[in-house]
């Protein structure tokens, strides 16, 4: 069975009513903190106290932590989804998948708190907060490789033999890595070790040769 990919809201009506100013407030108090200290080590409370509101009144815009949650998950999916959204599918297959390396990078230096709540989202321990959310996001990026992909084969830009679904979870996936590069010590480090400080240092080189093993693999 497919996953809706329809939009969820997870406040109340009242978190609708109030200022602009004030909700972004109290997401970016919520972004600060669990990026901080993850979703576990979070306490809606604390939020509270950091969006400099009453608990009462954090209570009267959202049932549980887990609703705040996903209500930053929501927010930073919206970022995500213009990322992808203003892609120019017209243009080569190689030249589009380059631009969403450059894309990740740039949403994790820009957006360092929400990739890191993006890191946290993605565990097995989060599973039962995921499986709430919408899969819209995936589906958007799915159809836009299906069709840059299946385009491709027709232009003999790629082995036409291929599997196109494991073509774009292949390099999906790899895009994804790459994201997380910059999400975490962990992964930071780990980039490290793999392709050392020349590469790591040098965006435009590391993507380039990134490049050249995705042609390597799927050109004809």
């Amino acid at each position: 069975m497919e996953k809706s990919t329809e939009r969820v809201r997870f406040h109340k009506d009242r978190f609708l009513v109030i200022s602009e100013e004030k909700r972004e407030q109290i997401l970016n108090a919520a972004i600060h903190e669990f990026a901080k200290n993850g979703f576990n080590g979070t306490s809606i409370n604390k939020v509270a106290r950091r969006a400099n509101i009453s608990i009462g009144a954090m209570y009267s815009y959202f049932d549980s932590k887990d609703d705040l949650f996903l209500t930053v998950v929501e927010k930073m999916f919206k970022i995500l989804e213009l990322a992808i959204k203003d892609v120019d599918v017209s243009r080569d297959i190689y030249e589009i998948i380059e631009e969403l390396f450059y894309r990740a990078h740039n949403y994790a230096i820009t957006y360092p708190e929400m990739n890191q709540i993006y890191l946290d989202f993605s565990t097995q321990s989060l599973s039962h907060l995921s499986q709430k959310v919408s899969y819209r996001l995936e589906s958007i990026s799915k159809d836009m490789y299906y069709k840059v992909i299946e385009k491709a084969k027709v232009n003999k830009r790629l082995d036409k033999d291929l599997d196109t679904g494991i073509i774009s979870v292949m390099v999906d996936n790899m895009i994804m890595m790459y994201h997380f590069s910059f999400a975490s010590d962990y992964y930071k480090q780990r980039m490290k070790l793999f392709v050392g400080d020349k590469y790591y240092n040098d965006e435009k080189e590391l993507i380039n040769e990134i490049m050249k093993v995705i042609k390597k693999a799927i050109k004809p």
